[in-house]
Parts: C-alpha cells; sequence; structure tokens
C-alpha cells in the first residue's frame, strides 16, 4: 500500500523544488532501505517527462571496503555523486538501516575516502553555485532514524511529514509564504558587513561584507527553513559552543567549543574529553576544514526537536549553525575544503544576534520592528 504522504513529498519535489522538465536528466539517489523512496520519485519524473537515472547506495558494503581495503581501494572516488553532480537534476534521500555503520571504522580511512571525493565534490559545488544543477535531498523515514531520534516509526514519519508542511492541503503555498518572509530578512541582511552572535559561551564576530545571504525554502533540502550565507574566510574572531550534539559519520561530539582567530580555528575542544583525537581528525581533514563556509540562522518553527539528523536540526526555529570546510559558490564563498560539517547552536535562552551593531535577533526570534 502507497503512502500517500510519500506521493505527495515526490511530487512536490519534482514539481515544485527542481521543476524537472521534459529531457531534463534526473538521477535519484537513497540508501537500500529507502528504495519506496526512489520508486515515487522515479514515477513523477517520469510524469514530468525526466530521464531517470537511480542509484542504490549499500552502507554495509562502503564500510566493508574502508575497513577491510588497502589504500588503492579506498581512495576510489564515489562513483555514484560523480554521476549525479553532472545530472541536470540530482533528487536524493537520507535514510539509514543502521546510523552506525561507520562508527568504528578507522578515523584515517574514513579520512582517505573524503579525500577521494575531493574533485568531484568541486564539481558539485561549482554546478549548485552556477545553477546548472537543480539538487534537492530530503530524508526517507527509517526505524533507524526514528530511534536515532528517540520515536517510534510512526511518531517520527509524523514529524518529517510535519516539517515539511505535507499535511497541509496546500504545502507549495505554505513553502512559498516562508520564502516571501525570509526574502525580507535576506535582503536586510545584504545590506550588512558584519554580525556579532552572542549566547551561552559563545561571543563570535563574522565578516559578511560581499557576500550573498541565500533564501531556503524547499529547493534544495527539504524539509527546509534557513537564510545562510559563507562569511568571509579570513575575518572571524572569537569562540563559538555548540549547544547541540555535533555528528558526523556516526561520531557524536558534545559542547564543541572552537576558538577562531582571522578565521581559522586555532582551538577546539568537547565535552567527552576522549574523542577529542577524532575531533581533530575531521576539524584536520585539510587546510580549509580549519576555515568556515557557512554561517545560518534556522527558521523553520515546525521543527523544535533535535533528532541527531542535520537536515532536520541545522532548520530548528530558534537555533543558528556554523560549519567548517566547503563554502557555497553561489553565496560568494572561497573555502575549499573535502568535508562540510553543520554544527548548531540553540539560542532561545540567551542568544542574541547584532547586524553592523544592531539587534535583529534575539531569543531566538527576528526582530521584525527592524524592517520598519
Amino acid at each position: 500500500m502507497k503512502d500517500e504522504r510519500l506521493e505527495k513529498l515526490a511530487k512536490v519535489l519534482v514539481e515544485y523544488a527542481t521543476e524537472v522538465k521534459a529531457s531534463d536528466e534526473v538521477c535519484i539517489s537513497a540508501e537500500d532501505v529507502a528504495i519506496p523512496f526512489i520508486q515515487a520519485v522515479a514515477r513523477q519524473a517520469t510524469i514530468a517527462g525526466g530521464i531517470v537515472k537511480y542509484f542504490v547506495e549499500i552502507p554495509s558494503v562502503d564500510a566493508m571496503i574502508v575497513k577491510q581495503g588497502n589504500d588503492e581501494q579506498i581512495a576510489q572516488p564515489n562513483f555514484r555523486f560523480g554521476e549525479c553532480a553532472k545530472s541536470d537534476v540530482w533528487i536524493s534521500a537520507w535514510g539509514s538501516e543502521n546510523i552506525k555503520t561507520f562508527q568504528n571504522a578507522d578515523s584515517q580511512k574514513l579520512k582517505k575516502r573524503r579525500l577521494a571525493n575531493q574533485e568531484n565534490r568541486k564539481i558539485y559545488s561549482k554546478r549548485m553555485g552556477d545553477g546548472s544543477l537543480r539538487w534537492c535531498g530530503t530524508q526517507f523515514p527509517t526505524n533507524a532514524d526514528a530511534q536515532n531520534a528517540g520515536m517510534s516509526l510512526e511518531e517520527y514519519e509524523e514529524f518529517v511529514y510535519t516539517a515539511g508542511f505535507l499535511n497541509e492541503e496546500n504545502p507549495v503555498e505554505k513553502w512559498r509564504e516562508m520564502e516571501r518572509y525570509q526574502q525580507k530578512w535576506v535582503e536586510y541582511l545584504n545590506t550588512k558587513k558584519q554580525l556579532h552572535i552572542i549566547s551561552k559561551n559563545t561571543d563570535i564576530v563574522v565578516n559578511i561584507s560581499g557576500r550573498k545571504w541565500i533564501n531556503c525554502c524547499g529547493k534544495e533540502n527539504f524539509p527546509d527553513g534557513e537564510i545562510f550565507t559563507s562569511p568571509v574566510e579570513d575575518d572571524i574572531n572569537g569562540y563559538i559552543t555548540f549547544s547541540y550534539p555535533s555528528i558526523i559519520n556516526g561520531h557524536e561530539f558534545e559542547e564543541v567549543k572552537l576558538v577562531v582567530k582571522e578565521g581559522r580555528i586555532v582551538q577546539a575542544s568537547c565535552k567527552n574529553a576522549e574523542k577529542q583525537k577524532n575531533l581533530f581528525s575531521y576539524i584536520d581533514t585539510d587546510e580549509g576544514s580549519r576555515y568556515f563556509g557557512e554561517v545560518a540562522i534556522g527558521t523553520n518553527y515546525n521543527i523544535q526537536k533535535h533528532t541527531k539528523n542535520i537536515l532536520f536540526d541545522e532548520k530548528i526555529g530558534g537555533s543558528m549553525h556554523m560549519a567548517i570546510g566547503e563554502a557555497f559558490q553561489e553565496a560568494g564563498g572561497k573555502n575549499e575544503s573535502a568535508i562540510h560539517w553543520d554544527m548548531i547552536n540553540d539560542m532561545k535562552a540567551e542568544g542574541k544576534i547584532y547586524a553592523d551593531g544592531e539587534l535583529f535577533y534575539e531569543k531566538g526570534q527576528f526582530i521584525d520592528d527592524v524592517l520598519d
């Protein structure tokens, strides 16, 4: 029996998020547990006239290669990533049968695996930046992700689809409404040169001069709800402590604190000291991973629970996040790295953000009077 919410999601992704048209090469990718997602999106893309290619990922095979392979075997570019990055449209879903598949893999081997995909990531970043790749990633609800979020599968499905406004009669109109509201703040911030972010154990100044803010309203991530830019790489100073766990490749780091001087991370720590070595294996992936590729504000107030899933967590209404590593060319970013790791800070209790000295965001809310 088809889940009508999944069919509705597929239709929104094809018709609204990526606007598939006749003869578009459409790549669809997901893990083996999410085959129903691939089927639903392939059906809608075919109806729209797209030329469909699909890729099924098997994480257990990738993990076996990383754990048992030699350097040559490990350092092979990801074929699926490369093919999808060269298409007209790429629609993908996250969703795992086991989110801990890579947790016990050697961190240096994982680093080699990431570095092997650098050229594909450059193609992906360039084509996203110039608009020649229309891309959208979403979540397919699985038992593993539900358990990780502390929910039953039924509860998690409801969470996922509610976050995407898919329980609404007209979800597209809800996303367009968000787009209109966020655009006001995008235009405001596009006139500013500097952000000053203050919250618990956080006081950091970020240069955004000349950078473009991006309005995220379901066109690249789904669900969505953020505005972001790529900061000036060598002009960030201060310290920031991320209140939510920072998660990558199944590794979880609590209360990551970064001290930054002239854009570069000069000190890093986390609450669980025994994980320091693994923390630095990511921060030291390459030279670019010591710098920031993104600063952003989460705006989806349908998302209030931290679920250990970055697709949702970075969109939490009342949060902000920064990412180390790869910058966004469409925002004017120049930093290059094999990783892009988002880390999130809850702003609802003590948070304040100033733009060129003007307070425009406080305790998790935009101050609308600023726009008057």
